[in-house]
């Protein structure tokens, strides 16, 4: 297995969710035994050494790979959820999207003081979501933030959103 053949194994759905998108579909890969295991290897490898404590997934594809590392990190696995999806008591913010308008929604209790996490998500396009969730968790006081993805769209300059990351990490740039 190698970074190649995972490529092949996203499938491209134009014109989703809206015309002139091109989405890029994980599920293929996700449903591959071994490419699912050498994402999960290649990210593992890149912050096993960074002390992370919490891993925050982004709803919903942030949910596969983020409790996946947080398993292997020995870190405890946070969701960041649409806005009422979560029971207790959350922090909230909405954001823009390139096809419209979002909200994610974080429980007031899922940081602690000297955690330091990993943000995770699929994929970063133009940053709405990445950035919000950043901003989210900037309610918490905390010992910093990597940024994870599986899938970097270099050409819309999301990159340049998260200005409070320790690190961004993408394994596929397109």
């Amino acid at each position: 297995m190698d970074l190649d053949k995972v490529i092949a194994s996203i499938r491209d759905i134009p014109d989703f969710p809206k015309q002139g998108i091109l989405f890029k579909d994980i599920t293929t890969a996700m449903k591959n035994a071994e490419v699912l295991k050498y994402i999960s290897d290649e990210l593992y490898e890149y912050y096993k050494h960074k002390g992370i404590t919490k891993v925050v997934g982004v709803e919903s594809r942030g949910f596969v790979l983020g409790s996946i590392l947080a398993y292997k990190l020995r870190a405890g696995f946070v969701l960041l959820r649409k806005s009422g999806k979560l029971p207790s008591e959350t922090f909230n913010i909405e954001y823009a999207l390139e096809y419209g308008t979002d909200s994610l929604e974080i429980h007031k209790d899922a940081i602690d003081k000297n955690d330091i996490i990993l943000l995770h998500d699929d994929l970063l396009a133009t940053g709405g979501s990445a950035n919000a969730a950043l901003k989210l968790l900037d309610n918490f006081e905390h010992d910093g933030i990597y940024v994870s993805f599986l899938i970097e769209l270099i050409d819309l300059h999301g990159r340049e959103q998260l200005q409070n990351a320790l690190d961004i990490h993408s394994l596929i740039k397109f």
